[in-house]
């Protein structure tokens, strides 16, 4: 028999009860009226900047808050910066980089954006040298900029601009990295021409995957930056759920065992737990008509859940279920879910359409990457070149781990980047795996 801690059910009760409600969560002042406004307008346009400092050198930065639209076609309000060089654009204007990032949380504080110094180099919880509570910061923020390039950096929709964060559905987050081009595009003072690369990690890497194959959506008219060309794009340990869907389609009796196995996989540790909870919780904010945590949580995981994710980043929300439940987290999760098919359903959609990738893709992963299972982006890699697609998959050297390979790969895919800007070829990824020497 399965018994909390008292200390368990104490924080647990605590926790849920009224008198620890917490009050409207506190957001800086640019955030608090990005919440507040209607995304009423083109894709792309934005609807709020402001200027802001950036330790960058020769470079301008803002914060914008700018229109998209979600997976199921809901126009949405999304928050993000900008950078770019001071000085004239050359004759052609500059490319556009597109940063998708990794898992910051849930709740509207979460955005990277609001960090006091969001245009520094990507700065990461989890390493010896983070400095912060959360991840934050743009991968070779200093590299692009001497290079020319102008950078934007969305925050995905949720995340500062009012609504609930779509978590870990990619074709939602391939529209805020697109429209977030468009944004930067469409300000005179970036000097930016049409040519775009995204590049992402994690969340963001699904992110770069599904924005490749989202044409009908990059080659839409009337939005505020049309015609941008994505010509390259970089994906550093993408997950794919899509991966996950049964051999032959999906049915009542094997979405129920899909989702059982998923719901089982990410009970080993209270960090895979959040994670799972924040898709959950993500899910239902996109299709709340058709999916209900309920069907796959306890009454109690339902209310633990809504209170800690729509107050709290990812780590602050793993230390909650922690605080709460000990190793007995799992116990939220119901023995057999409900609703399966519909879960699955929606679980494979959130990756993108399945369709041959507009531009070559570089994907680079570690041999100890226990967060991002690198069999999702082995199977993305085989399906994609079925199609016709250019994708190509390098294994950093030296075992690395999720959180290593923002680092490890930047001196890898800074020249791959300068190459696609160039209008070189990129060598056909489908021939063969490769490997970092």
């Amino acid at each position: 028999m399965r018994i909390k801690s008292v200390l368990g059910c104490v924080a647990a009760a605590f926790l849920l009860s009224g008198t620890a409600a917490q009050a409207d969560m506190y957001l800086p002042p640019f955030y608090a009226a990005a919440t507040q406004l209607k995304a009423n307008g083109k894709l792309g346009q934005i609807i709020k900047k402001e200027k802001i400092t950036t330790a960058v050198p020769n470079a301008q930065a803002w914060r914008i808050a700018y229109i998209s639209s979600d997976m199921a076609g809901r126009k949405t309000v999304v928050t993000g910066v900008v950078v770019a060089p001071t000085g004239a654009a050359p004759k052609g204007g500059r490319p556009i980089m597109s940063w998708a990032h990794g898992t910051t949380g849930t709740a509207q504080n979460c955005g990277p954006s609001q960090v006091g110094n969001p245009t520094a180099p990507l700065n990461e919880y989890f390493l010896m040298n983070g400095n912060s509570w959360t991840d934050y910061g743009i991968p070779a923020i200093n590299e692009f900029i001497k290079a020319g390039y102008v950078v934007v950096a969305t925050d995905y929709q949720g995340l500062g601009g009012g609504g609930k964060h779509q978590y870990q559905l990619a074709a939602t987050q391939a529209r805020d990295t697109i429209d977030a081009i468009r944004a930067a595009g469409s300000m005179k003072a970036t000097g930016a021409n049409k040519t775009a690369i995204v590049y992402g990690w994690s969340q963001g890497g699904s992110a770069m995957t599904a924005a490749a194959s989202a044409a009908d959506y990059i080659n839409q008219t009337g939005t505020a930056f049309d015609g941008i060309k994505l010509v390259g794009g970089v994906a550093m340990a993408p997950p794919d759920f899509s991966t996950l869907a049964p051999p032959g389609g999906l049915t009542d009796a094997n979405a129920q065992a899909m989702i059982g196995n998923i719901a089982k996989s990410f009970s080993g540790s209270i960090a895979n737990f959040t994670h799972f909870t924040m898709v959950l919780w993500g899910a239902q904010a996109a299709y709340p008509d058709k999916l209900k945590i309920s069907d796959i949580l306890t009454d109690e995981g339902v209310k633990a859940v809504d209170t800690i994710l729509k107050n709290k980043c990812v780590h602050g929300s793993a230390d909650a279920f922690t605080y709460a439940y000990g190793d007995q987290f799992a116990s939220l999760i119901k023995p057999n879910p409900d609703n399966a098919k519909a879960w699955g359903d929606v679980l494979i959609a959130s990756a993108g359409t399945a369709t041959k990738p507009v531009a070559p893709i570089i994907i680079y992963w570690g041999t100890k990457d226990i967060v991002a299972p690198p069999i999702m982006h082995k199977i993305y890699r085989e399906r994609m070149c079925k199609l016709g697609g250019n994708v190509a998959r390098m294994q950093l050297a030296g075992e690395k781990t999720h959180f290593a390979t923002p680092g490890a790969s930047q001196p890898l895919y800074l020249p791959w980047i300068a190459d696609r800007l160039a209008g070189k070829a990129a060598p056909d990824g489908c021939l063969a795996e490769q490997v970092q020497n």
